[in-house]
Formats: structure tokens, C-alpha cells, sequence
């Protein structure tokens, strides 16, 4: 018998359509809607059921179901709630997580639906619904007890029950103290201050003293006696055996339980395994304090009430007593389940239904919910993520050879072997500053020496920039979209140049297979656009084709090019641009699959089978935060469930997990001792792969420092800048913010600008931008292409054109912010209105350099002196010109936006059939008209310029103009 919606309490009914919490309190055996302004509010005396929906990248949604039960809640009411949570659960599909929540004892995930914490109230329903709030305020101490997620507890008001691991909360009726213990840490003193603010907000109206007691603190500090007089005056507290409260229960091991009509019987087996659960039947499994539940796909809801109402009985009466008791569904296990198991098969998950997404959407649809993303369309161009980097920036390359880093030359630093090693440094322009990536790129031939050798070299650069950029580890073959952005046109070569790799391939007798231009190579041709696009060189035989992919081979004199069946026009496109930068201006054979020619089977060594099924890339999942103890090589993680930019305390590292690559956040208060251990926390992370989602070791790892977040970092959270990098730690800053009526102490400090010495890395802004398009814009290739790519293409070469050079050295990045590119004002024709004008428009009359000159870059001694020279007293302080030129230029701005051309948003979206020509890409959304603008953005251009530069990206982005 299937278990409907319509079959629900008509209080639960429609539940769990659309992210979010939704909340009902049990009364009179029935669920009662909680209003939304209650939510967080709850009665020792009742018991609730909290629904927790989340719409996942995918557009599938998900449901976490928790009953919490009060401790003056009556056992009849737990059993008739948990039932609830079953039928619930069945009418939402059976995929749902369901979780004992028991005031005191609540689970991390459910407390951090309630931040900063929640502090239940005395009475219930059964004692006339509500708390009865009395005339006087009455005084209240609080232990609390977390790092991430707060639980709080009141405690006798009694000078013994203070002790030097925890921290406490005293609220009076005139102020709020806030007593940390010497061993307590620093983490769990901020979490307390956020604990204090809410007492502030909800019992206090916002207004009252707050005060900070250092435990030790002598009478002598006003502060600390005016704490010590309301218990009686200071008496030294005694030391007490540290309890630890995450310890386990000692037990006879994990023990399994079928159930069958209320009766439980013990599984017998020699391990844990899969096979052990019949679809047909529900299970308990026993581990110590940790209790689960586990449900057949084939059982009915009268099985599974019966196996709840078992598994509460089996909790009560258990000694020690039980934590936790989660239930789980066949499919939709939990990680913590699946781990409790010898051996679990990876493919024994269910895969959301793609018609049941589409079902999901429809109903949406109807209930007047916008689903536009719920249901995913064919095209693989939209699938492909988001770069999240600006692709217009400086890029230089090093292949690592031993101990030392060699320079490549503009048309080489894209095109990588697979036995080398190399260094890249990428420079682009952020919302207030330059941003720097520094990454190592392994070669899936090279060897340890070299790979040794390129983390220390590239340590040593970030080092030298005061820890400014991000770093980044990438192994060939596990490239993010990101990092091919930056590269625009990558080639990998088979072989390699290192004098390590040559002589571990000669030890080894292994054939020298490097590439030759001249000899026979097979390349697999990849990407999603002219600015995104690979070609892969690999074993040239037939058994390396796949219908999927586009292909080149050449030999000797010839030079084919082969399309699988499952290829688009756009696969065949990009093909052809690869043309030039591997065999420019020679003839080609075209090849397609089922019609090839015996030559062309000939080179590969003859004809056999390959794959033709349509490759699945591996995506990008919802993402995971941690925090992170790493002693003795050995990792603890934390998951933190609902993450926000708030989570990342500055005394912590976190890694960011998204599958397909993974952050390690360093923040700024963090042990310098466990600073140079972070890549290997990242690599420990990847080994020890706790959402079991067979993590490759070569996953690409980032390391990011606070207050140095990149764009693909912080796209994850609702980012605040300001939040970011300021001084002092976070106890520090929320200590400040409170004791100073909500407003910081300390502005936000300006972005540090690093401070290059002669021996660091010297962007050269005078050399050419560094890319790999090295053939002439003027001979493109125009074999069958269409005219949607042509013009696409010619934007592209054009954009390349600004690329290859970037202004002189003189011109500040503020300046180029201001007028973007080709559509930068006449600056001779602004009336100055200081000297300060004139210098900034001098600058601009500077010729830039032609992309003819060679690369350059001064001697150290040269880099030394223009880092130490000191600023001319006549030279007009920047920030003045800044500010000079930006309010003369507000009134030509708009007239510029005003004379520009104007194009229909279709032509303009970057996946246009038909795009626009002759425009500034960078600026998509200028050259639409005031109506379509208004109504894509939803706001006016004047409104949309007055944002910062990563939101007005953020939002081209929502519409396809970035």
C-alpha cells in the first residue's frame, strides 16, 4: 500500500515542496503549524516535527525529517510523533532522513537550522500552551559547549558549577556576563559572544551591558568583581577531571537487529556487509550510543512504523542510554550508515529519477514556484560550469627541470608535456585589487623529483608574496575549468623534457615516446569554446578513438581529422581552430566515423573496436564544509551543515569539498607551524574521503588564505568582503562589535598589495600578454565553418589582439576599471581639473608596446630599484586622480553607454547562434537597449554600474552575458 499526501494530517499536507523549514508542535496527538516567527521557539514540555527541504545543483530536492522531543515530553507523544515522521516521510517519496532529536542531545545538523542556538522554555501544551513570562527578570547562568554549533544549557546559578574547560553565560537583568575558562578555546568563546547577542536581542530588547570575564581575573578588575560579587566574592575554582563529552559508549560492537511485526531478532555473521539487508524487511543496527534504522525499497508503511516504533522502544530502554537514533531508507543511506559496514558497494545508491525531477518541477510549476534550472536541458554548453576567473589577465609558465625553473616564451607556456612538471603564476584583475593564482601542474609521466621541486619552488613564490595568491595542485588529466580558462588553447604532449624524466625513462628502459612533430600523433580534441579548448595527445591506435570526441592525426606528410558521431558542430569548430596551433597551413583529410579511409586506419595500426557511448563527465556536487584537526599526520574532520561565510573562524582551517575539487581555507590567526602542512591536510583529506564518494587522489586541491578569497572560492557563500581579513582574531572582533553598540572597532583595512623583492616574481607589464594563439588573426581557418562560429571567431581573435599586450606599466589597474578596454575616453578631451588630471592623461597618451617585441623582463637589480624607489613629491597621490577622473567621468560615461550600438539580448548572450560583432565582450550588457536591459536585470543601468564589480559579474552571469 503506497502512502499519498492526501493520506497526511491536513496539516502536513503539501509539505516539503520548496527549500526551507517548515515546523509543526504536537497538540492533542495532532501536528499544529508552528508560524515562521515562532521558528526556534521550543517548550520543554512538547514535541515537534521540523521538515527540512533543499533544492540540490542538480534541482532535485531533498528532505531531512527530525522529531525533537522535549524532556518533559510524555512518552505516548514520542511514539505518536515518530509514527508522524513515517507517514511524512512515505508522502514525500521514502528518500527522507529521519532523526531522534531529545532536548540536550540534539544533533549538529539540526542545531544549525537555529543559529546561534536555541534555549527551550519551560512548559507546553499540557500546561496552557505557553511559557508564562515573569514580572521580575530572573538570573540565569548557561553553560555552552561547541565550536561550530552551540549548545546551551542552564545550569545552577552556584559558584561550583563554574570550572576552567567551559564557558559560561551569567544573564542579570542589567548585564550579560560572559565567563571563559582558561582551558576553553578561542573558537568556542566567539561561538559563546554570538550565544550573548541573541539573550540581548530576545530577553533583553537589545538593551543591555555586556562584559567579558577572563577566568584568573582578580578582584582588581571591575568587570571581573562585579561577576565574582554576585556569587559571593572570588574563590579559586577547583580543577576538575576533564569529561569528554564526544566519547563513546563502550559496547560488545555494532551489532544488526531484523524486525518483523515489533519483534527484533539478532542477525548472525562473521562481518558487516551490504548483502546482509533484504529489501523485503527493516532492520536495527546497534553502535554503542548511535542507533539506526534501516528500511527495505519493497516494505510497507505499516513494516516501517513497526520498526520505528521498535527502535524507540529498543532507545528507551537501553543502557547506556542511546544519543541519537537515525532512520534511513534503501538507496538513500547516509554516509555514517554506510560507514558502520566492513564493505559497501559504491553503485548500491538509487540515482534520482529524472522523471521524478520533472514531476517535482510540474508541481512547482503549478503552485506559481519559478523552476527554471529544477529540470536540466540536453545541451552540454550549459552544463559545462563556470570559470569564475577573469580570462583577460597575465600568465607566466615554468617547466621545472631538477632544481631549477625555466621561463617559457609566450607561444610555449600552453603547451605542457606529460613526463615535466610546471609553475604557473596568473594575474587578473579582482573587484578592489589584482588577484594572484600561483599552481603546479604534474604531468601523469613526471616524475617525484620533479614534482618535489615544483612545491617547493612555487611555496617559495607565495611565500614572497606574503601569502597573497591562491595556490593550486593540478594533475594532467584533472583540470578545472579554471585553469584551462587561463590557458585558452592547452596542448599536452606525450614524453617530456626534464633531464629527471629521461633519465628515469633510461633506468627503466622505458622507450622515449616524446612528442614529434614530424612522426605519427594522435590528438583528442576537447573544450566548450574558442576561450576553452584542449587538444590531448594519446596512444596512436584505433582502440583511442571515441565517438564522443573530435580527433587529429598526423604522420609524416598527412594530416587527418576524424569526428565521432556523437560530435556537434561546435566539437568540429573548435577541431579546427586546434588545427592551427598544431599543423598550421597544411592540407587535411576529413574523416568520419563508419567512412574512413585505409590510410587513415593504417597510421593507427589498423582497425578495432572503441568506445561510442556518450562520456558522462564527472560534476560538480553540492558542497560539503569541514573544519579540520591535524596532528601527527592524522586528520579529524567536522562536517558544518549550513554553512555560511560566518563559519570560517580565523583560528581554524576548513576545506571546502565539491567533488571535483576541493579549498583548503587557512585563516589568518591560524599556528604558523601548521601553515606549510596544508597541502598535505588537502592530500589527507582526499585519501581519507569521508562522504565516501570515491575521491581521486589527483583531485585538483586549492589553498586559499583569508582575506585573499578568489571568486571561485567565495561564489559558494553569500560573501561579504568587509567580513574578511580583518585584524584581530574572530573572539577579538565580535568582543568588539558587542561592547561597542554593533559597530566594529576597526574599519576594514585596505587590501594589501605584496611586496615584491628582487628575488620574487616581477609580473612584467610591459611584455606581450603570454598565450599560446601564436598564429596569425589575419589567415584563420575557414574550413566549413559556419557563420555563427565565424563571428564568434572573430570576436575571439580580436579579444586575443587586446590580450597579447597589456598597458604600460605606468597606467593603475584603477584606471583600466574605469574604461574597460577599447571603450576608454578620449582622456585629452575631459576639461582637467587638477594637475592631478593631467599627469593621469599623460599616462594614456604612452604608447603600449607592439605584440612584436620580445618578451622582456628586467634585471633584479632594476626590479629591486623600482620596488625601493621612493615617490616623486610633485606626483599626485593616486587616489586623488582616481577620484578627480572618476567624477569627471560619471556624465561621459553615460554618454558613452548612450552612442554605443545597440543588438537584440539574443545576439548578445554568449551562446548566441547569431552573436554580435565589433563589440567590447567583456561588456555584453552595455550594448542593450534600456527596456530589454530593465527587464533581464530587473533595474536600471545607472542602478546595475553603482554595483560592485563581482555582483554586476554575478548577475551577467544569471542572464548569460559574461
Amino acid at each position: 500500500m503506497t502512502f499519498s499526501m492526501r493520506d497526511l494530517d491536513q496539516a502536513l499536507q503539501g509539505a516539503g515542496q520548496k527549500s526551507g523549514i517548515e515546523i509543526w508542535r504536537i497538540e492533542n496527538f495532532k501536528p499544529v503549524t508552528v508560524p515562521k516567527e515562532s521558528h526556534g521557539k521550543f517548550f520543554t514540555g512538547d514535541s515537534y516535527i521540523v521538515l527540512k527541504t533543499t533544492a540540490s545543483r542538480s534541482g532535485s530536492l531533498h528532505h531531512d525529517i527530525h522529531y525533537w522531543l522535549g524532556k518533559d515530553s510524555s512518552q505516548d507523544e514520542a511514539g505518536a510523533v515518530a509514527v508522524m515522521t513515517v507517514e511524512l516521510d512515505s508522502a514525500l517519496g521514502g528518500r527522507a532522513v529521519q532523526y531522534r532529536e531529545v532536548q540536550g542531545h540534539e544533533t549538529e545538523k539540526f542545531l544549525s537550522y537555529f543559529k546561534p542556538c536555541i534555549i527551550p522554555q519551560e512548559g507546553g501544551v499540557a500546561s496552557g500552551f505557553n511559557h508564562v513570562k515573569p514580572e521580575e527578570h530572573q538570573t540565569c547562568l548557561y553553560i555552552c559547549k561547541g565550536k561550530h554549533v552551540v549548545r546551551v544549557k542552564e545550569v545552577p546559578f552556584v559558584r561550583s558549577t563554574l570550572n576552567h574547560e567551559d564557558v559560561f553565560i551569567l544573564d542579570t537583568e542589567s548585564k550579560i556576563f560572559q565567563f571563559n575558562g582558561s582551558k576553553s578555546s578561542i573558537q568556542e568563546r566567539a561561538k559563546a559572544l554570538e550565544v550573548v547577542q541573541y539573550i540581548k536581542d530576545t530577553y533583553h530588547d537589545g538593551k543591555c551591558d555586556i562584559a567579558a570575564v577572563e577566568d584568573g581575573r582578580m578582584m582588581a578588575d571591575a568587570e571581573a568583581g562585579e561577576f565574582w560579587g554576585l556569587f559571593g566574592g572570588f574563590a579559586p575554582l577547583p580543577k576538575k577531571p576533564a569529561v569528554n563529552d564526544e566519547e563513546t559508549a563502550e559496547s560488545d560492537g555494532i551489532k544488526l537487529f531484523s524486525v518483523d511485526k515489533g519483534k527484533t531478532d539478532a542477525v548472525e555473521a562473521e562481518s558487516l556487509t551490504k548483502e546482509l539487508l533484504d529489501t523485503n524487511k527493516c532492520y536495527i543496527l546497534d553502535c554503542g550510543l548511535e542507533l539506526f534504522v534501516w528500511k527495505g525499497r519493497n516494505t510497507s508503511i505499516d513494516q516501517r512504523k513497526n520498526a520505528t516504533e521498535a527502535a524507540e522502544e529498543f532507545f528507551r530502554s537501553s543502557e547506556p542510554p542511546k544519543s541519537s537514533l537515525v532512520s534511513v531508507m534503501e538507496g538513500y543511506e547516509t554516509v555514517m550508515f554506510r560507514s558502520k559496514f566492513d564493505s559497501w558497494p559504491a553503485s548500491s545508491t538509487i540515482a534520482e529519477p529524472q522523471q521524478g525531477r520533472g514531476k517535482v518541477a510540474a508541481l512547482l510549476q503549478r503552485q506559481g514556484v519559478n523552476v527554471q534550472g529544477l529540470v536540466k536541458t540536453s545541451s552540454s554548453s550549459k552544463d559545462e560550469p563556470k570559470p569564475y576567473i577573469d580570462g583577460t589577465g597575465n600568465l607566466q609558465v615554468w617547466r621545472i627541470n631538477c632544481e631549477e625553473k625555466i621561463l617559457l616564451e609566450a607561444a610555449e607556456q600552453s603547451k605542457f608535456y606529460s613526463g615535466d612538471c610546471y609553475i604557473f603564476q596568473y594575474s587578473y584583475p579582482g573587484e578592489d585589487r589584482e588577484e594572484h593564482l600561483v599552481g603546479t601542474w604534474f604531468g601523469k609521466q613526471s616524475v617525484e623529483e620533479d614534482r618535489a621541486s615544483a612545491i617547493s619552488m612555487a611555496n617559495k613564490m607565495v611565500e614572497s608574496m606574503k601569502f597573497m595568491p591562491a595556490q593550486a595542485r593540478i594533475y594532467e588529466g584533472k583540470e578545472p575549468i579554471q585553469f584551462f580558462v587561463i590557458m585558452q588553447s592547452f596542448i599536452t604532449f606525450k614524453g617530456g623534457l626534464s633531464e629527471a624524466f629521461k633519465k628515469y625513462i633510461a633506468e627503466n628502459e622505458i622507450p622515449d615516446t616524446t612528442y614529434e612533430a614530424e612522426g605519427v600523433a594522435l590528438f583528442r580534441v576537447q573544450g566548450s569554446g574558442p576561450e576553452n579548448m584542449q587538444a590531448i595527445q594519446i596512444e596512436a591506435v584505433s582502440t583511442g578513438l571515441n565517438s564522443s570526441h573530435c580527433y587529429i592525426l598526423h604522420g609524416d606528410s598527412t594530416v587527418f581529422t576524424w569526428c565521432g558521431n556523437l560530435t556537434s558542430s561546435d566539437d568540429q569548430e573548435l577541431m579546427e581552430r586546434i588545427l592551427d596551433l598544431i599543423k598550421p597551413n597544411e592540407p587535411t583529410k576529413a574523416q568520419k566515423e563508419g567512412s574512413e579511409s585505409e590510410q587513415f586506419w593504417e597510421l593507427l595500426g589498423g582497425k578495432s573496436e572503441y568506445p561510442s557511448q556518450k562520456i558522462k563527465k564527472d560534476g560538480e556536487s553540492d558542497p560539503h564544509l569541514f573544519s579540520c584537526t591535524f596532528t601527527n599526520e592524522n586528520l579529524k574532520v567536522t562536517e558544518i551543515f549550513n554553512f555560511t561565510q560566518d563559519d570560517l573562524m580565523t583560528e581554524d582551517i576548513f576545506i571546502l569539498d565539491c567533488h571535483t575539487e576541493i579549498f583548503v581555507w587557512v585563516g589568518q590567526q591560524v599556528d604558523p607551524k601548521k601553515k606549510p602542512q596544508v597541502l598535505a591536510i588537502g592530500e589527507n583529506f582526499l585519501k581519507l574521503d569521508f562522504l565516501l564518494e570515491n575521491l581521486a587522489s589527483e583531485t585538483p586541491i586549492y589553498i586559499v588564505t583569508e582575506g585573499n578569497e578568489p571568486p571561485f572560492f567565495t561564489r559558494f557563500f553569500t560573501w561579504d568582503s568587509s567580513k574578511s581579513g580583518m585584524h584581530g582574531n574572530s573572539f577579538q572582533r565580535k568582543l568588539a562589535i558587542l561592547t561597542n553598540k554593533g559597530k566594529p572597532l576597526l574599519d576594514k583595512p585596505k587590501r594589501r598589495v605584496p611586496a615584491y623583492s628582487s628575488r620574487s616574481t616581477v609580473p612584467d607589464k610591459s611584455q606581450p600578454r603570454s598565450r599560446s594563439m601564436t598564429f596569425s588573426p589575419d589567415r584563420a581557418r575557414v574550413r566549413g565553418r559556419s557563420p555563427a562560429f565565424n563571428a564568434l571567431a572573430a570576436n575571439f581573435e580580436k579579444l586575443n589582439i587586446r590580450n597579447q599586450s597589456t598597458p604600460p606599466p605606468m597606467v593603475s589597474p584603477m584606471v583600466r576599471k574605469l574604461y574597460p578596454k577599447s571603450h576608454a575616453p578620449d582622456l585629452s578631451k575631459i576639461a582637467p581639473k587638477s594637475t592631478a588630471i593631467a599627469a593621469r592623461t599623460a599616462l594614456f597618451e604612452k604608447s603600449p608596446p607592439t605584440s612584436q617585441e620580445p618578451p622582456t623582463s628586467p634585471s633584479s637589480s632594476e626590479a629591486t630599484n623600482q620596488a625601493e624607489a621612493p615617490k616623486s613629491t610633485s606626483e599626485p597621490n593616486e587616489e586623488e586622480a582616481m577620484s578627480s577622473i572618476h567624477e569627471d567621468s560619471k556624465e561621459g560615461e553615460a554618454e558613452e553607454d548612450s552612442s554605443l550600438p545597440t543588438f537584440p539580448y539574443e545576439r548578445l548572450k554568449t551562446d548566441s547562434e547569431d552573436p554580435a560583432s565589433d563589440i567590447d565582450l567583456t561588456r555584453r550588457e552595455a550594448y542593450m537597449t534600456s527596456s530589454e536591459f530593465k527587464e533581464k536585470f530587473e533595474m536600471t543601468k545607472n542602478e546595475f554600474y553603482k554595483l560592485p564589480k563581482w555582483k554586476q559579474n554575478k548577475l551577467k552571469m544569471s542572464v548569460n552575458l559574461f
